[in-house]
């Protein structure tokens, strides 16, 4: 039980540590909106890495084999809702900047809460490397006796509660960076940052 326990949470910090494009929106989503907004959304991401522990600890190198054929569409669909969502901000920010909104959070925030938990689950469910990752631990324990379903549960749970602890430290920073960036030039950069940054990855994800 301890053993299923540790190795779900060096498991779910393994995948949620390393900065990424969802980390990296991430943050810049909280500060644009709203510390809550961004908790939902970290919960998103520490969902759809739940459901691979999960689908990775009960279905194994089948998983693994089934992804194979399907990764090169799978990595271009991220890598082409990764670009939309880095165009639609840098977009939405520049508008704003000129209609001289960004002054106050007082405006609409982008997405709401539920929304933004949407957003970030089916953002990180597009990515391959998750699951496979999780394959690959489960696969590469090499014990010879069968996992018990409880165990299974504790790794996945584990899993879940180490994701969501790293996402929701992000998205606490993307508040403190909200409050700090209070002008509209300060969010103008922001948004503009985060989504060169989205692009960059977006393409080495596919080249």
């Amino acid at each position: 039980m301890t053993a299923a326990l540790v190795a779900g949470l060096v498991a779910g910090y393994g995948i949620a540590v390393p900065v990424g494009a969802v980390a990296t929106y991430l943050v810049s989503l909280t500060a644009r909106t709203s510390l809550r907004t961004g908790m939902c959304a970290a919960l998103g991401v520490a969902t759809a890495d739940g459901l691979y522990a999960l689908v990775a600890t009960v279905g194994g190198s089948a998983v693994a084999a089934v992804l194979r054929p399907v990764l090169t569409p799978l990595r271009w669909a991220s890598a082409l809702v990764l670009l939309a969502l880095a165009a639609r901000g840098a977009l939405s920010a520049v508008r704003q900047y000129r209609a001289h909104r960004l002054a106050t959070r007082s405006g609409p925030p982008p997405p709401g809460p539920a929304r933004a938990y949407l957003s970030l689950l089916g953002i990180t469910l597009l990515n391959p490397t998750t699951v496979v990752y999780f394959a690959a631990l489960v696969l590469g324990a090499g014990t010879a006796d069968p996992v018990r379903p409880l165990e299974q549960g504790v790794f996945v749970l584990a899993a879940f509660v180490a994701s969501a602890s790293w996402q929701v430290l992000l998205a606490g920073g993307g508040a403190l960076l909200g409050r700090a960036l209070t002008g509209h030039r300060g969010r103008l950069v922001t948004a503009l940052v985060s989504s060169g940054v989205m692009t960059v990855l977006a393409v080495r994800m596919v080249t």
